[in-house]
């Protein structure tokens, strides 16, 4: 469904993205991991041009942008195709719940505000947040902060999902309930790339696991083969690091 080709990406001198070719299977749930610098939510920001790739193409079906001459337009249809989960929630403060679910069904893909209301309660009873519908962030936990911003992602129904490290900015507490929504997601389908600390989580939830390091993909496989039996040093030695 999505073939990234050649997908480089510079700040300065530094060259954050070296190369990248990655296919992406409709339903194929991958997870990202690796140290920290290496370029991981680089790829995914690339992805749907937060920021902008230096050189490369990304390819969704038939629809194909070129990074160095990608027009505002074909970034938008880029986007449309795309649901961003960021690490760090990046709802607006000053809507509900049910607000910041909305937004983007009204703006964006031209809803009517009944049928976007409509769309957002039944996102949000999925998650298990209805009776914190008309709650603003500030009154949110961290994560019921995150499984709004799921929930805002899963509601433009997305060609693909991208997850940053969704539970990196969480305290211990509330990981599990993000992660348990983000399992349901994955039982309906939805194609998913994530990048991820949660090793465990990683095993359970992906088809296949990249391991990046310096900027490219140094090995990629089934969860069994790139935990049980990675052929990289690297890999074994940042698995080490993080058991």
């Amino acid at each position: 469904m999505i073939r990234i080709k050649g997908l480089t990406k510079r700040f300065g001198d530094n060259t954050v993205l070296n190369n990248i070719d990655l296919e992406i299977e409709r339903g194929e749930r991958i997870c990202v991991i690796g140290p920290s610098g290496t370029g991981k939510s680089t790829l995914l920001r690339c992805i749907n041009f937060l920021d902008r790739p230096d050189s490369g193409t990304i390819e969704f079906g038939d629809f194909k942008v070129e990074a160095a001459k990608a027009t505002r337009r074909q970034i938008l249809a880029l986007r449309r195709c795309t649901a961003f989960v960021f690490q760090n929630y990046s709802l607006f403060t000053n809507r509900t719940a049910r607000q910041n679910i909305t937004e983007a069904l009204v703006t964006v893909h031209r809803q009517s505000s009944d049928e976007a209301n409509r769309r957002a309660d039944a996102i949000l009873r999925e998650t298990g947040l209805l009776d914190k519908a008309e709650s603003y962030p500030a009154a949110l936990s961290g994560g019921q902060q995150q499984r709004v911003g799921i929930g805002r992602a899963m509601a433009l129904d997305a060609d693909l999902m991208l997850f940053d490290e969704p539970t990196s900015a969480l305290d211990p507490e509330w990981v599990g309930e993000v992660l348990d929504l983000m399992r349901r997601v994955a039982e309906s389908r939805q194609t998913m790339l994530i990048v991820t600390h949660e090793m465990q989580f990683a095993r359970e939830i992906a088809h296949r696991v990249i391991f990046m390091d310096g900027g490219r993909i140094v090995e990629q496989g089934p969860p069994g083969a790139i935990f049980g039996a990675p052929q990289d040093p690297r890999i074994r030695d940042f698995l080490r690091r993080v058991s």
